[in-house]
């Protein structure tokens, strides 16, 4: 019996199973398109006299800053992830072997914490400019002329050099999916190395590389620490000026609007760029062996691969780590850094746990049953992923607000007296927030997990009498135990990283580790918060361990047919 006759008996399940993923399914995509409905109805009340300035001071600058930050971003993170994604699969060079893996390290540096660090190297009594004047004998701090990193452009290559990993790791992946034979028979008709790059490897290395930007610009996108510190006016900047120091709920869901808009292009342009593009490499065959480089080439090879880890991990965790001994040595740990820290965790894993627990329910869902809708339905489950947090915290007020005054009415009603707004006091609202941001993350994962376990074990568990429920816990969950583990984690280190919706939805007087940097940064006195940004760094290699480990994993993997 083949595995689609299997699949096809599989799924013949009793109705009333169907119903319950279809329900299910549905009931959690409503919830996921909550805050699109909460910021048409915010932006339906109009803002009153504020919306004619917005229109003819705020959203020409924001735009115009937002599309020359997204396209300085996009180039740079396409340059850097493809030129490295293919040194390091196509060629044997000094260094190589770390490289691999050591271009995902800028992965675990949150962008907030690159343009505190950044700010204080690049300072004109920095470490930087006082080595460089001791260097040259100049004594005048000012006669170094030294670009302002407070600027657009230091706002582009600092988003560049942490954002590429985004275009690099599904790149590579590519590359060494490519068969050796494709590059092999572009050699024998006199391509040079160049060529066959240019006209094979890259043109089949499409889709990955519009996944890949496409990605990294959301990141940039969602950004609101590194913008707001390097005093870049971006639309998320817009968006959190006009909610909390102009006080105008509407204003901000009328520019998030707009904002989600410019989301739904990138997602529209990155179909378009992997349209009729699927790429598969022909069972059997054996990748390229990568070719050595030797001399000048090899060393060239080395400094472009060294250069984005130095600049997007090495400096900022060097700082980081040095300010951090420092700040110790004076004043010992902050006394509420354990607060912080247990505050980060607890919202985080139990976010983590929850994502991850829905998103076994989707994904098992969408194998079970066939039904288009039901597919649909889970699609528009991960939509929260392509927001931002901060129009996701804009958008989740008015569903939050309402449940809150329902809550209250009905406990008033029954006891007498109201407990006040239990979702939004409670923490609720921002680890709702946390789920609907990073969901896509879980069912992505999941779903990849289900495809190494064959449908015929499905068939067998259905002929012995087991149903959906003891099939998932017995069979599924012990199988999928590593993609849970790893989706988890994902979920787990991005909640912990999380600033725009935590700043947004978190309690009143209640502080995670980013919202403390983000303080103190607020302040000036970002080097009191470089243990805290440390330790986010240290969780945030996590995911960067796991991805390296899967991909030493998948290379040792025996190709069989």
């Amino acid at each position: 019996m083949t595995d689609s006759a299997i699949v096809r008996r599989a799924t013949r399940r009793p109705a009333r199973s169907d119903r319950l993923w279809l329900v299910g399914g549905g009931l959690v995509a409503l919830v996921a398109l909550a805050p699109i409905f909460g910021l048409v109805f915010f932006a339906a009340r109009g803002s009153g006299t504020l919306w004619p300035h917005l229109i003819a001071n705020v959203l020409p600058v924001a735009a115009r800053t937002t599309a020359l930050l997204l396209l300085g971003v996009g180039i740079l993170v396409t340059v850097i992830g493809i030129s490295t994604a293919w040194l390091v699969t196509a060629y044997r060079f000094p260094g190589r072997r770390l490289f691999e893996w050591a271009l995902l390290l800028p992965l675990s540096v949150p962008s907030y914490v690159m343009a505190y660090a950044y700010l204080d190297v690049v300072h004109p009594v920095g470490p930087l400019q006082t080595g460089l004047r001791n260097l040259f004998g100049i004594t005048d701090p000012r006669g170094l002329p030294f670009p302002d990193i407070r600027s657009l452009g230091g706002a582009i290559l600092l988003l560049g050099f942490i954002l590429y990993p985004y275009v690099y790791l599904p790149v590579r992946a590519l590359f060494v999916m490519q068969s050796a034979s494709m590059l092999e028979a572009s050699r024998t008709l006199g391509a040079s190395r160049f060529r066959a790059f240019r006209t094979v490897a890259l043109p089949l290395a499409r889709p990955a590389v519009a996944v890949g930007v496409s990605l990294a610009l959301m990141e940039a996108l969602n950004d609101i620490g590194a913008s707001e510190f390097l005093g870049v006016r971006t639309l998320t900047v817009a968006i959190y000026t006009t909610w909390v120091t102009r006080s105008s709920i509407e204003g901000a869901a009328q520019i998030a609007l707009v904002m989600l808009a410019i989301v739904f292009a990138l997602v529209v342009i990155e179909r378009l760029g992997r349209r009729g593009m699927n790429y598969s490499g022909p069972r059997g065959n054996k990748p390229a062996m990568p070719q050595p480089l030797a001399g000048l080439a090899g060393l060239v090879a080395t400094l472009l691969c060294a250069a984005p880890i130095l600049f997007g991990f090495v400096v900022p965790a060097s700082y980081l780590v040095v300010s951090a001994w420092r700040r110790v040595k004076l004043g010992g740990l902050p006394a509420e850094l354990w607060i912080w820290t247990g505050n980060s965790l607890l919202f985080a894993a139990i976010a983590a746990i929850l994502t991850v627990a829905i998103g076994l329910f989707l994904a098992t869902a969408g194998r079970m049953s066939r039904r288009k809708t039901l597919h649909g339905l889970i699609r528009l489950s991960g939509i929260g992923y392509a927001i931002p947090g901060t129009v996701l915290a804009v958008g989740l007020l008015v569903p939050i607000a309402g449940l809150d005054n329902w809550i209250a009415e009905l406990v008033k009603g029954i006891w007498g007296r109201s407990p006040g707004l239990i979702l939004m006091s409670s923490g609720a609202a921002l680890i709702l927030a946390y789920c609907l941001r990073f969901m896509a993350i879980s069912i992505g994962g999941i779903e990849a997990g289900f495809t190494r376990i064959s449908p015929s074990i499905d068939m067998a568990a259905h002929s012995l009498g087991a149903g959906p429920a003891r099939l998932m816990g017995g069979i599924h969950v012990p199988l999928l135990s590593p993609a849970l583990a790893a989706a988890g984690l994902l979920v787990f280190v991005d909640c912990m990283k999380e600033l725009p919706a935590t700043l947004l939805l978190r309690p009143f007087n209640f502080e995670t580790l980013a919202t403390y940097v983000y303080g103190e940064a607020a302040r000036g006195t970002y080097e009191d918060g470089a243990i805290a940004a440390l330790v986010i760094v240290v969780i945030g290699m996590l995911p960067v361990a796991l991805l390296a480990r899967a991909g030493t994993r998948d290379r040792r993997r025996p190709v069989v047919g």
